[in-house]
């Protein structure tokens, strides 16, 4: 049942790709299969972390359905990307689906942008580490991360502006703390040489966003915290100082913990789960909180959808036993749902029996 219900599903988004690039609009109507650009994106654009964040998905649906045919859809889009002049090496986050170009240049690893990035090096893994054209893209972005976006504060903490036309906004928003995380599981598929130094850095980066939660009254963090007027790793602006039950600071506990085995990652995850419990539980679940800086609790009574995907999902990873859903064999999307990997000796033989697919 599942299993037709999906590929019914991914039928009824592929009108969405029918575009002069091939790159997909934003939204779709699956009754009419009617597709459109977000009315704020800029000038019709397509969404970097949109379009870019559909490869695990799809190629996974192509095993299940046998139907090369997203498979060929996600390949076409790293077709485009390959193709496309890209300012340092960066990747904005607006690409116009009509002509192929880049609308504006802005890039951020936080909104936006994100799981773009966080596809490429999940993406090669998935693929049994045979998909080389992913494992290009990704080192050769992290690189153009690190020269251009990566900074270190006064204080010693490595954190990742966001860039406008070449001008850094000295800012980090909790979305972007996933990085941590995704360059930890990255790292050992790297230069030989650069093995040990993306470990550090993904350490540093979880650091820092351990810091934006432990510099809180509440000891959960904001929405974004800046790196500018004297202030490190805090929320300078009224409307960034809120908590959603986001996932994606415990998210790199977690890889951080099965790499490493640093106690710290479980310590610093009890304190988030002492914090929820503390904040955030309300009678009928767990609510948001409008400001991280004071204890006087205001909710938002909005149990996000993420907060059981991901936040507890990865809170429960992070105190469990390595074998459950092993990063040898799984790899997780970026709302947390595994996928198995396939392995090379399937995409060898067509044999459907030898397939790695999950019911």
């Amino acid at each position: 049942f599942y299993k037709k219900k999906v590929v019914e599903l991914g039928e009824k988004l592929l009108p969405a790709f029918n575009t002069p690039t091939g790159i997909p609009r934003g939204v779709i109507n699956l009754g009419s299969g009617t597709s459109w650009s977000w009315g704020w994106a800029s000038a019709g654009s397509s969404i970097l972390a949109e379009f870019g964040t559909l490869h695990l998905e799809f190629v996974h649906l192509s095993e299940l359905s046998r139907n090369p045919i997203y498979t060929e859809k996600v390949m076409n889009i790293r077709k485009v990307l390959n193709k496309i002049e890209k300012p340092h090496g960066l990747y904005p986050n607006f690409l116009s689906p009509v002509s192929g170009n880049w609308v504006q240049h802005h890039v951020s690893i936080g909104g936006l942008g994100d799981s773009f990035y966080e596809y490429l090096i999940k993406s090669y893994l998935m693929s049994d580490k045979s998909d080389d054209d992913a494992k290009k893209m990704y080192y050769g972005a992290l690189e153009a991360i690190e020269a251009n976006l990566v900074q270190k504060s006064p204080g010693g903490l490595t954190y990742m502006a966001e860039w406008r036309g070449g001008v850094l906004d000295h800012k980090m928003g909790h979305l972007a703390c996933f990085s941590g995380g995704m360059i930890g599981i990255g790292a050992d598929d790297g230069e030989p040489e650069k093995r040990q130094h993306y470990l550090d850095l993904a350490a540093e980066i979880t650091h820092t966003c351990h810091e934006s939660y432990t510099r809180s009254a509440t000891k959960l963090g904001p929405e974004a915290f800046r790196f500018d007027s004297g202030g490190e790793a805090t929320a300078t602006r009224l409307n960034d100082r809120y908590y959603i039950l986001r996932p994606e600071v415990i998210e790199s506990y977690m890889y951080m913990w099965r790499l490493t085995h640093d106690p710290k990652y479980r310590e610093w995850g009890w304190e988030a789960v002492q914090a929820l419990e503390q904040h955030c539980r309300v009678e009928s679940g767990f609510s948001g909180i409008r400001d991280v800086y004071t204890l006087t609790a205001s909710h938002d009574n909005m149990q996000q959808s993420f907060f059981l995907s991901e936040t507890l999902k990865y809170l429960y990873l992070l105190f469990s036993d390595d074998d459950l859903l092993s990063l040898e064999d799984w790899v997780f999307n970026t709302e947390a749902h595994p996928l198995p990997i396939i392995r090379r000796s399937c995409l060898e033989d067509p044999a459907p029996q030898d397939k790695t697919v999950s019911e």
